[in-house]
């Protein structure tokens, strides 16, 4: 059964408005990631030379990870910022659509995401493939380069202020600094005795040849979007 020609150039003109949407928010946010390298790999370069003559082992070291990711290990601590390939569109009953700039326009709900989490530098130099990260901000950039940030008390920035200005390098640097901050006071605690009182012999040998029981800051405890 072929479809009416009005309803087939509905279809096509939904296609190709949304797919080039789509597109416009996947470079814009390609190209904040692309930024974050380049802080990462600037702030890294600036703080060992203000680290100069320290303790080798607190010196920061930034990797390139592909054209999506990128790390900045700091001592203990590996901050590590990805991107995700596809937009995505907020759930129904997301505080975001309260928003007049969102309001005005569904098309500006639509965004990109980079995630930053936390990981235990240990966990990769041990390759303890069981150890956890915690997902500390996630980044969204929509096709007007609007952005805000959601996460951490100290590296949110309100939904409320989406749509009030595009994303900018020196806004990309607090966040990042937010990110760095939070990270050096998000402290690893000793897990709950009970959640470790049980090992199986296959963890044990593990440790014993890799040291690779599994480890997470927050290991055994409930872990909030809003814990400090």
């Amino acid at each position: 059964m072929e479809l009416p020609e009005s309803k087939r150039g509905e279809i096509i003109a939904q296609l190709r408005d949304k797919a080039t949407l789509k597109q416009k928010v996947y470079d814009n946010t390609f190209a904040v990631m692309s930024e974050i390298k380049e802080i990462l790999q600037e702030y890294a370069v600036e703080a060992n030379e203000t680290l100069e003559g320290a303790d080798r082992r607190i010196r920061l070291e930034y990797r390139d990870r592909g054209k999506l990711e990128a790390q900045l290990q700091l001592a203990g601590d590996i901050l590590v910022f990805s991107m995700h390939t596809n937009t995505f569109q907020f759930e129904r009953d997301n505080i975001v659509w309260k928003n007049s700039y969102v309001q005005r326009d569904r098309n500006n709900s639509y965004c990109g995401i980079i995630n930053i989490y936390n990981f235990l530098s240990d966990s990769f130099r041990f390759n303890r493939q069981s150890d956890e990260g915690y997902l500390i901000g996630r980044i969204f950039v929509n096709h007007e380069s609007q952005y805000f940030v959601e996460g951490k008390r100290q590296v949110s920035f309100r939904h409320n202020s989406f749509g009030s200005g595009v994303i900018t390098y020196e806004a990309l640097t607090h966040i990042v600094e937010s990110a760095l901050g939070y990270t050096l006071e998000f402290d690893l605690l000793v897990p709950p005795f009970d959640s470790q009182k049980v090992v199986s012999v296959e963890q044990m040998n593990t440790k014993i040849e890799n040291s690779r029981l599994q480890t997470g800051k927050r290991l055994g405890y409930n872990y909030n979007s809003d814990d400090i």
